[in-house]
């Protein structure tokens, strides 16, 4: 697998946010067959930053109904909260 396909996308919600500010963590949506090396290089290649923890878990998906009471689950997904070196940062724009 490739960087591109092990690192899918950075989440940006609020509990995120706090703590890339306050402990320079980012939470990465990455794929399941991930392991924490092969997530540590695809972020170190295509941020340019250096890693310093990573922590990973298996999400499960969530159970949705439709209209038509057809009851459906959101895929798993694997997330990691990656902790970086001091002074380096992800740019989220």
């Amino acid at each position: 697998m490739n960087s591109f396909d092990i690192v899918k996308t950075v989440r940006l919600t609020e509990k995120g946010t706090r703590q890339g500010e306050k402990f320079n963590q980012y939470t990465v949506v990455a794929d399941r067959r991930a392991t924490k090396p092969q997530i540590r290089s695809a972020v170190q290649e295509l941020f340019k930053v250096k890693v310093v923890k990573i922590n990973t878990l298996n999400v499960r998906g969530k159970f949705r109904r439709q209209r038509t009471a057809q009851a459906g689950q959101a895929p798993d997904w694997k997330k990691a909260i990656v902790t970086l070196k001091e002074g380096d940062k992800i740019s989220l724009t």
